[in-house]
């Protein structure tokens, strides 16, 4: 018999339904159970349902680039990083950075082994089992940091999240920043895992994490905070780095040293757990106490920053004209590049600490100088002031809100919390309370400085500081025009010589008013006449007289033309003053003009760039250098020879002999000095065979100056920066064959024309003297002493006193000039014959020693012995 009620047969989905249909019923049993904990159940369920809904359609939004395009695999593998490109002296120094984030790749080949543990212990111990996002790290953050609010738990973000945020800095959407940027790191992350191994992701991290203080890199902060590069780090160094991870501001070890070493060993701690530290050696490097050696580093501060500003201009030209591979333009401060220049770091480093050294002498000296000085004023003058003040942008935005003057003269008087410059600062930063007005006033008291060196015979720079500190003063004084002051003479003198003017005549040494020029009366410095000077010993004393005399002698515009050639391009008066150095011309200029003397009168032409290469090593610029066989004879050797004698005599016996007697220089060196009106300027050139170099010194208002030219002359504030340099490369052994360099002396005929007396006397002085020493007993000093002022009063009144000389003065000349007493004209042909007898004596002497060893020879066959 047939079941009436077969047994159904079940499949898969038919369970499935049942399952559902069982849950339904005990679903409506519930609920009319408990109605209301059902309803509150059906709500949160729903709620749950769309939360997770529209979390997932805001995943796929940010995955679609609703919040901002994911980068592509191809982007991801193409990572450009802003890399500061660097600027390297020719000896291999690294001068300094040109950036915008102040980062330098370092390989991971170069880090120690203890560096990787040291981050993966601390920011992502399971790095090497996750593929980019660690589940387990984010049930741990929800436990412990969300449920027992635990902040010590640690973030759930691994490297590769990390890494994702640094390559991609977040972005403002709001109130859904964070979940945006977390999402899009989580997106990033699983990609970067898949185009890099994870050495290559440590290596990425490592070079794009901040470490502060717009520090990028493992590389720039172990040279900023250690002076190391990151394989020198020790293992100690390399916790500190790494704990700064975690608040590179909170951890900093400059600002919060005990701080940074808590973390630093809590670092160490976290290698000890995982295994990368024995327990022992965690304890004995925690003892460690806290070291670092800071090194500052921005574009106002490090080695040579007002060249390195001035090689970003000329550097954006060029590299404007480049363009890479892709087609996008070079650009210098992001692109890695490497900059090549002629600069000496050693060099560039004792000219820096001259001007340091020297400068803060001078501040100091001159703060004492106006202390006994009723009424000076450190800032120049009231006028000069007000005058600066408007000038300032904190007046400029007080106007431009309707403040009157008055309001605006009461908010200069408050106190405000400021940074200034500071020579008793071991940085120059000192940090006060003052007003801006003070403020004004000390800055407008205070002294600057240019300094350049550069070979003569190639045209190298090798040295160029700018001012006294780049990051208070962007100004640069080796670029900067003030008037030469006597530093102009030698460009004078050598027109005189190129237009034939005998180096032995006599110059009078008196006040001349030159009427067809507006009754110029140019006067000395030292306000001292009398006597006549060669031309060695007016420029040896820098006389103002004899220059004039000489540009009247040789014309203005001879002198003017050779300026030009020996290299000033600024404008040149055409009038005679320039012979005192009534011209305005840079430090760039006149140091060109000196160069051209020492290299025999070819003029350098100054060059600093060598090269330029990317970050791959390849040769981007190759700058043309000069050849020095291409340098232009502008003055002829000869001539340049005899100048170089005339100016070898300042530094020896005139107004540079400063640089003999204080500092010790005892190698060939020629220079002049030069000192402006009123002191406003003091100046410093010259050379030696192998460098040619220049100082200048002066407030930026010359209203501002010493009132004594002792102190306030070019011989007592350039110099010393001279002398401090100087002494400082001829005793480092790497530039000790400059000792043995020599000038180059004129010929023989060149130097009979300079044997002459620099100075000679008054007539009415030299007969004084002479009358003295007639009334002394006669012995080899005092017949020496005769007969050099018999030579110097013949030199000045002529041979022809010998001749005929009154028996009296001429009662109308006073000073007895062109007369000669006869007692002393009697003495002086006394002297000259005795003189010439004893020449004819020595003469015969010698005949009748000759005669004898020729007896002698034909005798005896041999030479006699002496």
């Amino acid at each position: 018999m047939t079941d009436q009620n077969p047994v159904p047969q079940h499949s898969n989905s038919g369970d499935s339904g049942g399952f559902l249909h069982s849950l339904k019923r005990r679903w409506a049993r519930f609920s009319k159970e408990r109605p209301r904990t059902a309803k509150w159940l059906k709500r949160l369920g729903m709620a749950a349902g769309s939360l997770f809904l529209l979390m997932l359609l805001f995943v796929i939004l940010v995955y679609a680039g609703a919040f901002g395009k994911l980068p592509s695999y191809a982007e991801l593998r193409d990572i450009n990083q802003n890399v500061a490109s660097e600027v390297y002296s020719e000896d291999g120094e690294l001068l300094g950075k040109f950036f915008i984030e102040n980062r330098l790749p370092a390989d991971l080949d170069d880090l120690p082994e203890y560096v990787i543990n040291a981050l993966v212990a601390t920011e992502d111990a399971r790095f090497f089992q996750h593929s980019g996002i660690d589940l387990r790290a984010w049930v741990r953050v929800f436990l412990r940091t969300v449920l027992l609010m635990d902040r010590t738990g640690g973030g759930g973000s691994t490297l590769s999240q990390q890494l994702a945020k640094n390559l991609y800095p977040r972005k403002d959407h709001g109130i859904f920043s964070i979940p945006v940027a977390k999402v899009k790191e989580i997106f990033i992350a699983h990609r970067l895992e898949q185009i890099y191994d994870k050495d290559q992701l440590l290596a990425l991290y490592l070079n794009t994490v901040s470490f502060g203080e717009n520090i990028y890199g493992i590389k720039v902060a172990s040279q900023r905070f250690f002076g190391e590069d990151p394989k020198d780090l020790t293992v100690e160094q390399a916790a500190m780095l790494v704990g700064m991870l975690k608040g590179p501001n909170l951890y900093n070890p400059v600002r919060h040293p005990e701080r940074a070493q808590t973390r630093r060993n809590v670092v160490l701690q976290q290698m000890s757990k995982y295994g990368y530290l024995e327990p022992a050696d965690c304890d004995s490097l925690q003892a460690i106490p806290l070291e670092v050696n800071y090194s500052h580093e921005s574009h106002y501060e490090g080695m040579a920053t007002y060249f390195r500003s001035h090689l970003r201009q000329q550097l954006d030209d060029e590299l404007s004209k480049l363009t890479k591979p892709d087609g996008r333009p070079y650009n210098l401060y992001t692109d890695g590049l490497k900059i090549y220049t002629t600069i000496n770091s050693r060099m560039q480093r004792y000219a820096e600490e001259a001007v340091n050294r020297q400068m803060a002498e001078v501040q100091r000296q001159y703060y004492r100088h106006l202390k006994g000085r009723r009424n000076a004023l450190p800032w120049g003058s009231n006028q000069l002031l007000r005058s600066e003040m408007k000038k300032t942008k904190r007046y400029q935005v007080w106007k431009e809100q309707g403040h009157s003057d008055e309001e605006i003269d009461s908010l200069f008087k408050l106190p405000v919390n400021m940074t200034i410059f500071d020579w008793r600062a071991a940085d120059h930063n000192r940090d006060t309370l003052l007003a801006p007005m003070d403020s004004l006033k000390y800055y407008l008291s205070l002294f600057h400085a240019g300094f350049l060196a550069l070979e003569p015979a190639t045209g190298k720079v090798r040295a160029w500081v700018g001012g006294i500190d780049f990051k208070y003063f962007q100004y640069d004084h080796v670029k900067s025009k003030r008037q030469v002051g006597s530093t102009f003479k030698p460009i004078l003198y050598s027109a005189a010589l190129m237009k034939g003017v005998d180096p032995c005549q006599r110059f009078p040494n008196e006040l001349i008013t030159y009427e067809e020029y507006q009754d110029w009366t140019p006067r000395n410095a030292e306000g001292e006449y009398g006597g006549s000077y060669s031309m060695k010993g007016a420029l040896k004393k820098s006389v103002n007289t004899v220059a004039a005399q000489l540009i009247m002698q040789t014309g203005i515009e001879p002198v003017r033309e050779l300026a030009r050639s020996m290299g000033i391009s600024s404008d040149i008066p055409k009038e005679p003053g320039i012979a005192l150095g009534a011209v305005d011309a840079s430090l760039y200029e006149m140091v060109q003009v000196y160069a051209t003397l020492a290299n025999q009168g070819r003029k350098p032409e100054p060059w600093y760039l060598v090269r330029v290469e990317t970050a791959e090593g390849d040769t981007l610029i190759d700058f043309d250098r000069p050849h020095a066989r291409n340098f232009e004879q502008v003055l002829s050797d000869s001539i340049a020879r005899v100048m170089t004698t005339m100016l070898q005599a300042v530094v020896n016996e005139g107004t540079g002999a400063r640089l003999r007697s204080q500092f010790g220089f005892q190698y060939a060196v020629a220079g002049k000095t030069g000192t402006t009106n009123n002191n406003a300027d003091g100046w410093f050139l010259g050379y030696t065979p192998d460098l040619a170099f220049g100082a200048w010194v002066g407030a930026s208002q010359p209203v501002v100056r010493f009132h004594s030219t002792s102190l306030g002359q070019g011989s007592a504030t350039a110099l010393p920066i001279c002398g401090y340099f100087l002494n400082r490369v001829y005793r480092n052994p790497r530039f000790k064959k400059f000792k043995e360099s020599k000038f180059e002396q004129p010929d023989s005929s060149a130097l009979a024309n300079l044997d002459c007396y620099d100075y000679i006397p008054a007539d009415s002085v030299l007969i004084d003297s002479f009358l003295r020493l007639m009334m002394l007993p006669e012995d080899s000093i005092v017949r020496a002493r005769k007969l050099e002022l018999a030579d110097m009063i013949i030199t000045s009144m002529g041979e022809e006193v010998l001749q005929y000389t009154p028996r009296f003065f001429d009662q109308q000349n006073e000073d007895g000039n062109g007369y000669l007493p006869e007692n002393i004209r009697r003495e002086i042909l006394r002297l000259r014959n005795d003189e010439q007898k004893e020449i004819r004596r020595e003469k015969r002497r010698r005949r009748q020693e000759k005669r004898k060893r020729n007896l002698w020879e034909r005798l005896f066959g041999k030479k006699q012995r002496n």
